[in-house]
């Protein structure tokens, strides 16, 4: 084969033994203007379909007019190639227009990744096998500005034009504000009711409360947001303690107040009182809830002796910390030097991968710190609950090695695993499971599980 680059002379010669024949026949000329990298290959049936369709006809409104009507993204199970195993089904989400480029924001990947351009139309698509039971959140940014920063600065840069799916009218939150806010979603056949967020008018509700509390230790002021369920009754032996870090969240995105009311309302859980504890500021997130000694102090013994005064107890056993990455990793962190406070941790999707020194863009020269620091340790009366989503890889594995250190130790714990991704869109169709796990009348009987 042979590239021409510039102007000549050129000079071709062929060797080989004298008496060889030899001939030489120009198969074809490749010039500039009509070279193009070849498609990849389209699982899509209906994709298949198109590229076939646009060799006939360039116009592609028939196409999106179907798109529209029946709402992206396309989900097929028949046709897909390679065929599906049977649990599965392709999602393949579409974009349209004429950019430089066009990038998925969340999951399936938790990345950012690139849509491909089918030929020269104004189809953009990236397709993805998942299992019928998924539940995705996603963004679209099309036109992400490129330039030569750190992986984070870039990461950040696709927010510049990350918007929902105008495609897709389902989204979270349900009522967003323009097209920058919130996220698309789809919701495959299988994916979990949720039972249990749906407020219900014949529920009683618990009362909340907000106040501001000073940590000596800490040197900051923040929000504290007291639940007590219906009929509280302060000092009876069966009452639980939930204590959940990034409280606001919780409150505000999650629903925890509902989901505490209908669980308790339906004598799934003891009745239980709740402390929402948020952050002065995201800063001190990232440097409070990452495994800090100082942050365990604060909450041992600054804001369990308030709560106490505020008349919120339980036993140990009856009592949980719990919390979402940064806060499922100090859930884990901060119950196992006070098993006389907390006899059970719950975390959902757990940064568990965090080393001291290191961030979600820039790993640490220790991974997987905590877990190494239970393995040295004494085993502890502390029960566990851990989750994560299949779709949130270094959290998925560093989560099932933190379990298996736990059962080597010899601990009780649950651990599920769901066709989901990271953030509280996730969390708040998972928070009841833990809870009953956890605070059930027989949470005591729980052993080591793997829930899909």
């Amino acid at each position: 084969m042979f590239v021409v680059a510039s102007e000549g002379p050129y000079a071709f010669s062929i060797s080989g033994p004298a008496k060889g024949e030899f001939s030489l026949t120009l198969r074809s000329s490749i010039p500039l203007a009509k070279q193009k990298a070849p498609q990849p290959e389209l699982q899509s049936p209906r994709l298949r379909q198109l590229q076939q369709d646009l060799l006939k006809d360039p116009s592609t409104d028939r196409f999106w007019s179907e798109i529209r009507e029946a709402g992206a993204p396309l989900v097929e199970s028949e046709g897909v190639m390679p065929p599906l195993p049977e649990p599965d089904a392709l999602v393949t989400f579409l974009w349209r227009g004429d950019h430089r480029n066009v990038r998925l924001f969340g999951a399936p990947s938790g990345d950012h990744d690139e849509l491909h351009r089918l030929g020269d139309s104004d189809v953009w698509y990236r397709s993805y096998r998942v299992p019928r039971s998924a539940r995705i959140d996603y963004r679209f940014a099309p036109d992400v500005p490129v330039f030569d920063g750190t992986p984070w600065e870039r990461r950040r840069a696709i927010l510049a034009t990350a918007q929902r799916d105008p495609l897709n009218k389902l989204c979270f939150p349900a009522d967003p504000v323009d097209i920058y806010d919130g996220s698309s979603v789809v919701e495959l056949p299988d994916a979990p009711q949720p039972t249990w967020i749906e407020a219900n008018p014949e529920t009683p509700r618990g009362v909340i409360t907000r106040h501001r509390l000073t940590s000596e230790t800490l040197g900051n002021t923040r929000d504290i947001h007291l639940y007590r369920p219906d009929g509280y009754r302060p000092g009876d032996s069966e009452n639980g303690m939930l204590v959940v870090f990034d409280g606001d969240k919780y409150l505000q995105e999650i629903g925890a107040a509902t989901i505490l009311d209908n669980l308790i309302a339906a004598k799934k859980i003891r009745p239980t009182a709740a402390i929402f504890v948020s952050n002065p500021s995201p800063a001190s997130r990232s440097t409070e809830l990452p495994c800090t000694p100082d942050f365990a102090s604060f909450i041992a013994d600054e804001l369990i002796p308030w709560t106490k005064a505020q008349e919120i107890t339980a036993t140990p056993a009856n009592s949980v910390v719990a919390g979402a990455s940064y806060g499922g990793l100090a859930s884990a962190f901060i119950a196992h030097p006070h098993p006389e406070i907390f006899g059970n941790a719950y975390s959902q999707s757990g940064s568990f991968w965090w080393s001291p020194g290191s961030r979600p863009t820039l790993p640490g020269s220790e991974p997987e710190w905590l877990a190494r620091q239970f393995a040295d340790a004494p085993l502890k009366p502390i029960r566990f609950h851990l989750e994560a989503g299949q779709f949130e890889v270094d959290i998925l594995n560093s989560t099932r090695h933190f379990r298996d250190v736990l059962k080597a130790k010899g601990y009780t714990l649950t651990h599920r695993e769901y066709s989901s991704s990271h953030g509280y869109f996730y969390w708040r169709y998972t928070f009841a499971n833990g809870l009953i796990d956890l605070l059930g009348s027989e949470s005591s009987q729980t052993t080591s599980a793997t829930i899909d």
